[in-house]
Parts: structure tokens; sequence; C-alpha cells
């Protein structure tokens, strides 16, 4: 007499396609991997803006022009880049054929993308004029210079990828499930796609590459100088190694992939299996994190104002908490503060080298 009764759960359960639970359940891990690595990138560029915001010893001031403009970039990833493009994923009801939203969202992923390389690419250049021609740099890179070419890395990409973000354009932008964004449709235009590498990736994967390996050959021959004149020298590590290294291979790591998986889909008019295409298509948002790691926290002169900052924050807010944990009091901090200052003003009006300059130092 209950062989044909099932409870309201069971049937649920058995209505539920295989098919569309097993894309749930992809979808809901794709969701949170975005969410973390979003707030990965937000809280490591708000901790870097408390301390390039005020002067770090060591920087100068066209320095900290170029690294607050990366870390802005890097900050539109978490703030910008991941909120539009969870929010189509989650709340839109999806539709076939152009979408005006869609295309906004797909024109302000590649802007931010852009924005970036060329601002690494801006870095790496300031840095190779520091170092080769410390004694010509402030008539080199002025500070109107170093402004005209921050603009320039946040003004030329959405001019040059304006067409993305009009509906029945030139290319077609569609809603990917597989990486959970708006990606414009490559192979539509297989010639403007290409044309985007020729003009965004290439050019700023050779300066980067070129200006990086000078100043670190610079800094070996420099280093091998330091060893044969003074044997102290020897245990010092490698910061040309430990520095600009990293830096290389992350941007490889982090955008190669994408490139390349881009060329395929306009060359081939295919996409890549899905876990890759995901894979490709955030990989390039993790380098904002990986930026906060290589430019900022390896500098010892960025982490002991960090810690300058974080202390005066914590007398301010909380201050029975500072004194807890041994903290100086607010007017003795502020004292400090003063004197780093007033050191760093110093610094910055006697030298005209980015930070940079001391891989051939290697203090």
């Amino acid at each position: 007499m209950y062989s044909n009764y099932s409870t309201p759960i069971d049937s649920n359960l058995s209505g539920v396609d295989p098919q569309r639970l097993h894309e749930l359940t992809h979808r809901n891990v794709k969701v949170s991997i975005i969410i973390v690595l979003g707030v990965m990138i937000t809280v490591g560029n708000i901790a870097v803006l408390l301390v390039i915001t005020s002067s770090v010893a060591g920087w100068s001031r066209n320095s900290r022009y170029f690294l607050l403009s990366l870390t802005a970039a890097d900050s539109a990833f978490g703030l910008l880049v991941m909120p539009l493009n969870l929010w189509v994923s989650l709340l839109k009801d999806y539709t076939e054929g152009p979408d005006a939203l869609c295309h906004v969202v797909a024109f302000c992923n590649a802007t931010v993308y852009s924005t970036c390389m060329y601002t690494l690419a801006t870095i790496s250049l300031e840095r190779y004029i520091a170092v080769f021609y410390p004694l010509q740099y402030s008539s080199l890179m002025t500070r109107k210079r170093a402004l005209l070419l921050i603009a320039f890395a946040w003004c030329f990409p959405p001019f040059l990828l304006s067409p993305v973000s009009i509906p029945g354009g030139i290319i077609q932008v569609h809603f990917s499930t597989a990486s959970l964004v708006c990606n414009p449709s490559y192979s539509t235009n297989a010639g403007y796609s290409l044309s985007l590498l020729c003009l965004i990736f290439f050019p700023c994967s050779i300066i980067m590459t070129y200006a990086n390996l000078r100043v670190w050959c610079a800094a070996k021959r420099q280093r091998l100088k330091l060893r044969k004149y003074d044997s102290a020298r020897r245990s010092r590590h490698n910061v040309a190694s430990r520095v600009l290294v990293p830096v290389m291979a992350a941007y490889y790591t982090c955008w190669t992939p994408c490139m390349a998986a881009m060329i395929y889909n306009a060359v081939s008019g295919s996409s890549v299996p899905e876990w890759i295409e995901f894979v490709v298509v955030w990989l390039p948002t993790s380098n904002g994190f990986l930026n906060c790691i290589f430019y900022f926290w390896i500098n010892r002169s960025f982490r002991r104002k960090f810690r300058l900052v974080l202390q005066q924050l914590t007398l301010s807010i909380c201050p029975k908490l500072a004194n807890s944990f041994g903290c100086c009091s607010s007017s003795n901090a502020q004292f400090v503060s003063g004197i780093h200052n007033n050191n760093n003003s110093v610094h910055e009006r006697s030298s005209s080298v980015s930070s940079t300059c001391t891989l051939l130092s290697l203090a």
C-alpha cells in the first residue's frame, strides 16, 4: 500500500536533469573562485594605496605616479570587472542576439585588461630610463611626460576598443557560460581581433621584456664587480633575480594563455574546453594580486612604511589595543612619521632615480 508513495523532496530530486545539476555545480565553484580572487585583489590594493599615497623611501615622485596608476588598474579588476560579470551571469536573463549590456561589460573588461598591460609597460620604461640614464632622468622623464604616459595608458584603450561597446557593430559579443564573462566573438572579425594583439599585447610585452632584461643584465654585471672588489658582498642576495624574474614570469604566465586562446578563437572560430577557457580568461586578473607582491611587498621601504601606517591606524581607531601590542603613543608615531617624511622629501629632491635603481647597488 506504500509502494506508490514518494515525498516531495524525492520527486524534486528525480525531476532534476543530471546535466543541469552538473552545470550548476560547476557554476557555483567558478563563482566562488571569482569572489575569492576579487576579495584578494581588492584588499591587497587597498593596503598598497594606504602606503603609496604618501612618500616611501627610495621612490621618486614619478615612480609613485606610475605605481598609483598600476594600483588603480589592478583595483578595477576587483571593483569593476568581477562585479559586472557576476551580475550579468547571476541576475540577467540572457537572450541570443545583440545585447547592449553585454557589449558594455565586454568593453569594460577589455579596457581594464589593456590599461593594466600599458601601465606595466610604462613602469618598465620608466625604470629603464632611471637605471641607464640617471643623470638625464629629470630631463627625460619630467612630471608632464610621466602624466602623459599615464594618460595614454588610460585613454588609448577605450578609443581602441570602442567598437566592442557597439551592438551590431564590427564585432559580436556573447555571454560565455564557460568563463562567466561577456566575451567578444573574435572570429566574427579576425582582422580587428588580431590588430588588437598587435597594438596592445605584443608592444607591451616587447617593452617589458627588453627593459627588464637590460636592467637585469646591468644588475648582474654590477653584482659581479662588487664580488670582485668586495668579498663581503658575496653573501648578498641577487635582488635583480628576486624581483625582475618573478615580475616577468608572472606577466607571461597570466597573460600569454589568454592571448593564445584569443588567437585560436579568431583564427579557427572554435572555443577551447570549458575549464581551460575559464582559467585563461580569469588568469590575467590574478596578475593584479601578484603585482601587489612583486612591486610592493618585496620592497623593504614599503613594508616599513606599511607597518607605520598600520600602527597609526590602530592608534587612532583603538588606542587600548595598540598599547596592548606595545605600539608607541600617537605623538611618538607622528614624530617618527615626520622624520620619515622629511627624509623621504630630501631623498626625492636629491635623487631622480626610481626604486628599481637599488637593483644596481644591491643594497
